[in-house]
């Protein structure tokens, strides 16, 4: 057909349901682009469906609570089938009913009983309600999901809302902060701003929650250049959680690619999200968005008929053989399936909408090797990552993995593509089992130290490519880390099973909370322990909101569904312990930001430079000797120094701050440990910037040469050295 709007008036059908009379003109409309689109006269709407036989666009009232139109879509081109409504406009409320064969061993389960989202939809209003109509098949019958369902679910469902694209963005300008610079910080849009005090009771929770000017001050104020934020799409609560009076909190569970979640919103207007953008960048903070491709709310075989099951089942989901039952690499009930061009493209269009109409500054993707998995299995080439690395928006965005999954093969730390930068677990796992005193982990963590080398240097990957970070949103937060030798999720339901039992945690003697001075005052001093070590690490640091000043989660390390006091910020709450901690995170973020030879843009590598007559970085002893194999192999070893030499750095690269060097000295031991502070040519004595035994530290004493310094046990120090004054040309010596 021609592409252009066929002027030819179509009518729909005079009666099509009980109460559903009213007709409307619709025109062809085209199949591009897909989804609700609003040009200044009418609306096109475009779906895809390569199985379908029949769709059908239903019109409700404003507030989607009555179905009072129901149209066919008069054209389908290229498996795309489309119309064009010029009475419709911005604030219409829609969604589909789709036919097709009921035939679950050949994968299709068309069922027109049941209101379908638009996989496109920018906007969804009001909630699901569980109920049996949303099913496909009968719930309770004998053929199971074999059986065909005939209750209409619309009253059941959210529904589509036509918006309006435009938005005033000003003197807006992207941050576009370097990756060596880059700072995350991790945080839930709702449980960030719920009990501050600054927000109005009406925003908390919200995109406009997060814009308020002290949230985003505070935010700027750490130093952070980065907001990672859990999943805003929309999703569902899922019914298991709701019948025990809970709700998925995380939002792990997208059943809408481009709509952000309805109760994220404070206002009708779904611009609220970019407004929020908007007002970061103005602070010159990045967002980040935690994003959920690998698999929707649909479930299993067993699960509701919302969206892209009605749609096209065959072609939204990776399925078995036998085509009834659905790949489980997620562990969630389905996996949508990337193989698929059209899918494929659902996915690349929402990441374009986000980057380029909402102005996201990147993304970090949930079980990322299931959008790498082929069917021959995971492929660091395959379609989807190819495709994002070769789109001229999605390449200038960050793009962070989450490299594992539960399929076949899905352990794939350090196998992503040059321009990706992925979590690290393996850093995480170090650094706790140092710091509690696991035997043995010297090596790895000189490894983990320096970006990971031995995972992520290889491709001309750089050192950013190592997200670091010792706790994140699923596990303890770092309080926890230290408060608790075993999980505590009772509150989920679960009877406690839900959850990792391997924390590597360790609660020093009491389990949760205690007044004794000498376990807060160990717990303290490991958490300033692992948070120096995070972010005087080579690679990108990641930081949990609110570790900064020790929040809690009373032991549970698996909050996914506590949306309550147990997932929100206690602002309130912070202590002088926590606003003493608040301080020398600070602190410690500021040093990052001022010593570039903490985020260096190439690896270290110990290998001495002829050229220069210096190492980039030298392991010591405490005794200041080099550390030789068999210091290596010792198991009890627990305590290092390691030189960061600023006159390393390649020629051509230098920049002011570089030359700095740095000696940082880590002991797990129990005990102090008395360390030799090495000779270094080129400088005079050194200062001591940070000690954990005393986060008050001030005006940067210094020590000689050849002193021993006294490390307190499980603590660190980073100290600067003090170069030799140069001498003024007429100086003589006499």
């Amino acid at each position: 057909m021609n592409d252009k709007i066929d002027t030819r008036e179509l009518r729909a059908e005079e009666v099509v349901a009980p109460g559903v009379r009213r007709q409307s003109r619709v025109r062809e409309g085209r199949p591009y682009p897909l989804g609700a689109t609003w040009d200044g006269l009418g609306v096109n709407f475009a779906i895809f469906s390569a199985n379908a036989t029949r769709v059908e666009l239903c019109l409700f009232d404003p507030d989607g609570e009555r179905e009072i139109e129901r149209i066919e879509l008069p054209e389908y081109t290229d498996e795309v089938w489309h119309g064009y409504l010029p009475d419709a406009r911005p604030g219409t409320t829609y969604g589909y009913r789709v036919y097709g064969p009921y035939e679950p061993t050949a994968g299709h389960r068309f069922n027109p009983n049941k209101l379908l989202l638009d996989p496109y939809a920018k906007q969804l209003i009001g909630d699901l309600v569980w109920d049996p109509a949303l099913f496909g098949y009968t719930i309770g019958s004998p053929e199971a999901d074999l059986s065909f369902d005939k209750r209409d679910s619309a009253r059941f469902m959210p529904k589509c809302r036509v918006v309006e694209a435009a938005f005033t963005w000003g003197h807006e300008r992207r941050p576009r902060t370097s990756w060596e610079r880059t700072i995350i910080y991790e945080t839930h849009l709702r449980g960030f701003t719920m009990k501050h005090p600054a927000v109005p009771k009406e925003l908390r929770g919200t995109f406009s929650g997060l814009m308020h000017h002290e949230v985003i001050n505070y935010i700027k104020n750490l130093g952070v250049t980065a907001v990672e934020l859990l999943p805003i799409h929309a999703y569902v609560d899922d019914s298991y959680l709701t019948d025990k009076g809970l709700r998925n909190y995380w939002g792990y569970n997208s059943i809408g690619f481009f709509a952000p979640q309805p109760r994220y919103l404070a206002t009708p207007f779904v611009n609220e999200v970019k407004e929020m953008v908007n007002h970061l960048h103005e602070a010159g903070i990045e967002v980040i968005l935690d994003v959920v491709y690998n698999h929707t709310a649909e479930g299993n075989e067993l699960g509701p008929t919302l969206s892209f099951r009605g749609i096209d089942n065959a072609s939204y989901y990776r399925l078995a053989p036998d085509q009834r039952y659905y790949i489980n690499d997620t562990g969630t009930g389905n996996t949508v399936n990337l193989s698929h061009t059209r899918v494929l493209q659902l996915v690349t269009d929402s990441l374009r909408y986000w980057a380029q109409e909402v102005r996201i500054d990147g993304f970090r993707f949930d079980l990322a090797t299931i959008l790498g998995r082929e069917p021959h299995g995971f492929d660091e080439d395959g379609r989807f990552l190819d495709t994002v690395r070769q789109d001229p928006a999605l390449s200038e965005v960050k793009l962070i993995a989450e490299p594992w999954d539960c399929g076949p093969g899905g352990y794939q730390v350090g196998r992503f593509a040059p321009g990706w930068a992925e979590w690290n677990d393996r850093y995480r796992d170090t650094v706790r089992a140092y710091w509690k005193g696991d035997e043995g982990k010297l090596p790895e963590l000189a490894t983990r130290l320096t970006a990971s080398s031995d995972i992520f240097n290889k491709r001309g990957r750089k050192p950013w490519a190592s997200v670091n970070f010792v706790t994140a949103h699923d596990g303890f937060t770092l309080n926890d880390l230290v408060s608790y030798n075993d999980k505590h999720n009772e509150a989920n339901g679960e009877d406690n099973r839900d959850g990792h039992d391997n924390n590597l945690s360790f609660n020093y003697g009491v389990e949760g909370p205690t007044d004794d001075p000498a376990i807060r005052s160990v717990r303290l001093r490991q958490i300033r322990n692992m948070l120096a070590t995070l972010l005087f690490s080579q690679g990108t640091p990641m930081l949990l909101a609110g570790d900064e000043f020790a929040r809690s989660q009373h032991g549970n390390n698996n909050a996914y569904a506590q949306d309550n006091d147990i997932s929100w910020i206690d602002w309130a709450g912070i202590d002088e312990d926590g606003l003493e901690l608040l301080n020398f995170t600070r602190k410690l973020i500021n040093l990052r930001h001022a010593l570039p030879i903490l985020r260096r843009g190439r690896f270290l590598t110990g290998v001495y430079n002829e050229e220069l007559d210096v190492k980039d970085v030298t392991w010591l002893t405490p005794t200041g000797d080099e550390m030789t194999p068999e210091h290596w192999q010792n198991p009890n070893a627990r305590c290092i120094s390691v030189l960061l030499d600023g006159r390393a750095q390649p020629t051509g690269i230098r920049r002011r701050g570089t030359d700095m060097t740095l000696l940082l000295i880590l002991n797990a031991y129990d005990d102090v440990v008395k360390c030799k502070l090495p000779d270094v040519t080129g400088g005079q004595s050194w200062m001591c910037l940070v000690d954990t035994n005393q986060p008050d530290l001030q005006d940067a004493p210094e020590f000689a040469f050849g002193d021993e310094y006294p490390v307190t046990g499980h603590s660190l120090l980073l100290l600067q050295l003090k170069p030799e004054v140069p001498k003024k040309s007429g100086d003589r010596k006499t």
